[in-house]
């Protein structure tokens, strides 16, 4: 039997113009697109990447409709969501650590919620 290897992309639905959320993505979190129209994103040493699934009742997407959340890497959570703030974005209050890391969130200007996971300090 045939097996998935690996995550090759997260594709997003715009709800408007979708130059204009990729360029907010760019704005707020320093997402830069290649010449071809995404964001390659080159495998850290030891880093991993989870796929799961949620109940469709689930709270931790935000709005009941979203039906993906995209969790981005980054190394310093704190300033982050500083950042975030600071531009009028809106973010999730809560912050939340456990042995996996530090995990904060935050939502883009269409109402789609994402989270920042700062990993623990051995696998950053």
């Amino acid at each position: 039997m045939e097996r998935v290897t690996g995550i090759g992309g997260i594709f997003q639905r715009s709800a408007g113009a979708a130059a204009d959320l990729r360029q907010w993505y760019a704005d707020h979190l320093g997402i830069e697109l290649s010449d071809w129209g995404a964001k390659p994103f080159e495998p850290q040493a030891g880093a991993q990447l989870a796929w799961e699934t949620f109940d469709h009742d689930t709270a931790y997407f935000g709005r009941p409709d979203q039906a993906f959340m995209v969790n981005f890497r980054v190394a310093d959570l704190d300033a982050m969501l500083a950042q975030l703030r600071a531009a009028g974005v809106e973010v999730i209050d809560e912050v939340q650590a456990s042995d996996f890391g530090r995990f904060g969130w935050a939502v883009d200007p269409e109402g789609t919620r994402f989270e920042l996971w700062e990993a623990p300090a051995a696998d950053a």
